[in-house]
């Protein structure tokens, strides 16, 4: 399966996983290191996962292409400061400006992104997402971690106890993704 092969109405990326994990005040974004090329490991310790905007208070983490995720970094670091640091907003305005921006609409990359009171997934298609019972992921090993994190929350309670857990399994699963994990906390 390719990036374009959107099946499911969203694009599918090979080569990371990313996931978010909000339990109370709390929330953790986790993304393991592995950059592939067909299925050729090119470089095993990449950092997916970053703080941004000013004072570093929110946290992202991004699937698919590596250029373009660094350009998505940056317009939501701007919005982030022409809003006052309000997530949300930004967020939505920057889901506005690459859905309907020539150049921005042809990046392709997914994003989820967090502060203290949100936890968001950011994708090209326009959509603004917060997660049901506040976990998240994508990427190739997304739905490894994703179910492996829901399998958790009702025996763990600390976040970045159950996003570890969860990659590990991610990274045990899925050829995309190894147990390289950079993991920050908002």
């Amino acid at each position: 399966m390719d990036a374009n092969d959107n099946r499911h109405g969203l694009t599918q990326w090979h080569s990371t996983t990313i996931i978010g994990v909000k339990r109370g005040d709390v929330t953790v974004i986790a993304g393991d290191g592995q950059v592939s090329m067909g299925n050729t490991v090119m470089k095993p310790n990449a950092k997916k996962v970053r703080r941004i905007g000013e004072g570093e208070k929110v946290v992202a983490g991004f699937a698919g292409a590596t250029a373009d995720a660094f350009t998505l970094f940056e317009r939501l670091e701007k919005k982030l400061e022409q809003y006052n640091g309000q997530l949300l907003r930004a967020a939505v305005e920057l889901t506005k400006d690459w859905r309907m921006d020539k150049y921005l609409r042809n990046l392709e990359a997914l994003m989820i992104v967090a502060d203290k009171d949100n936890l968001l997934v950011l994708t090209g298609n326009g959509d603004v997402l917060e997660p049901e019972g506040g976990i998240a992921a994508i990427g190739s090993g997304g739905n490894y971690a994703l179910s492996a994190a829901k399998a958790l929350v009702d025996y763990e309670d600390d976040p970045e106890t159950i996003a570890r857990k969860a990659m590990a399994v991610a990274a045990d699963v899925c050829v995309f993704t190894n147990g390289n994990v950079t993991v920050e906390t908002v």
